[in-house]
């Protein structure tokens, strides 16, 4: 998610990191006029030489604007392609 994992600073706009907590979980936090929103990443091992990471994310959306957007991105299916394909940059990274 961060164009230099080393620096998050380099989070993309609208995400901050809330906390890390190496080697298993980082969490990150956002906001816009429309939502507040948190995603939350853990890691646990799988086996030998093998990872699990899980994406948890949160969002609360206020208001007649947060409503409508709402019904936008979780109504339409769009978070959810969001964050697969997310996961899939991450293990196609790891």
């Amino acid at each position: 998610m961060c164009k230099d994992p080393q620096d998050p600073s380099t989070l993309p706009t609208g995400w901050s990191l809330e906390s890390a907590e190496p080697p298993g979980r980082l969490a990150l936090q956002g906001h816009h006029w429309f939502s507040r929103y948190a995603l939350v990443f853990e890691l646990d091992a799988d086996g030998p030489g093998a990872t699990r990471i899980r994406a948890r994310s949160w969002a609360d959306f206020p208001g007649p604007h947060g409503r409508i957007y709402r019904a936008l991105v979780i109504g339409s299916g769009g978070h959810r392609v969001v964050v697969r394909g997310l996961l899939r940059r991450i293990a196609n990274a790891a």
